[in-house]
């Protein structure tokens, strides 16, 4: 159990939460890594604590509902973050969802996760297909910004807001390894694991897999980042209230940020890229069902 935390606490915020945060970092690089993780800690632990008083101790808001505690935890439990540790190693952005929850979820259950994440992405390309090619007709991304107080200080909030609302997803696949109701002391051992993964994360500059985030188009001007930012946390808002189902938010992640590409670029140019991320979550999705068949 202690093991299986660890590293799914480590692969969630090196591999999981650059999703989130990247575009804050890519637009913030004048910035001292500093400042940015104390303002996304600072997000983190009221999350966190949130959770924590409002659903009785459960800081996975509901996503393990349908997912028990595993009496006991078998090898099998810590391959899949450990594997996860691995692909991160290799910046690779695969869905620490589905490597981490198919090990202790039921087939339904699974199958559920799937369907919601693969209508995630559809949905994010979709709708960012769809405002970025109407954005396209009024503003260029690409040009100054006139406010660019007013932009960066829209951005800080936007980062906020979607920092909390995927947490309020993805804390599941860290809490799955813990009881549903946690004493005041192990929330303080999370919050201060968690808090310094983000403090390694910022350190390095998100890592690896800030590639994806990087290869695309204006993702490092603040406005581009601010206006993905917050179809992101829009996108998430819509499909936690959906359900409790566990879902891929990296899935989403990578739907969003291809339907934006196919819209600011020409196809020719935009498939090998959205080819190249898909391929790698299909990797992940790949090795999470060797994991689940071989605990079989």
């Amino acid at each position: 159990m202690v093991l299986g935390f660890g590293f799914a606490a480590y692969s969630v915020v090196a591999n999981d939460s650059v999703q989130t945060l990247g575009t804050f970092i890519a637009s913030n690089g004048g910035r001292g890594w500093c400042v940015l993780w104390l303002g996304a800690s600072v997000v983190l632990v009221v999350t966190l604590v949130g959770g924590w008083l409002m659903n009785g101790g459960d800081i996975s808001y509901g996503r393990l509902d349908l997912i028990p505690l595993a009496e006991p935890f078998r090898w099998q439990h810590m391959v899949a973050p450990l594997a996860l540790v691995v692909l991160t190693r290799f910046g690779i952005p695969v869905s620490t969802t589905f490597l981490v929850l198919s090990v202790f979820a039921s087939s339904a259950v699974i199958g559920e996760m799937l369907v919601k994440s693969f209508l995630g992405y559809a949905v994010a390309m979709a709708s960012a297909f769809a405002v970025w090619r109407g954005l396209g007709v009024v503003l260029d991304e690409s040009a100054p910004v006139v406010h660019d107080r007013m932009w960066t200080g829209l951005q800080w909030v936007t980062t906020a807001v979607l920092f909390s609302t995927w947490l309020s997803h993805d804390l599941a696949n860290i809490a799955v390894y813990l009881p549903r109701e946690l004493s005041f002391y192990t929330l303080v051992v999370c919050a201060v694991v968690l808090v310094s993964g983000l403090g390694f994360m910022f350190y390095h500059r998100g890592g690896r897999i800030q590639r994806i985030v990087l290869e695309k188009t204006g993702t490092r001007y603040v406005r581009s980042a601010t206006i993905i930012d917050f179809f992101y946390a829009l996108v998430l808002l819509v499909f936690r209230e959906v359900s409790n189902v566990p879902m891929s938010t990296t899935w989403v992640f990578v739907g969003l940020l291809a339907g934006r590409e196919f819209a600011v670029k020409r196809q020719g140019q935009v498939f090998p890229v959205v080819a190249k991320d898909f391929s790698k979550m299909m990797v992940g999705l790949a090795v999470s069902v060797v994991i689940v068949w071989a605990a079989g």
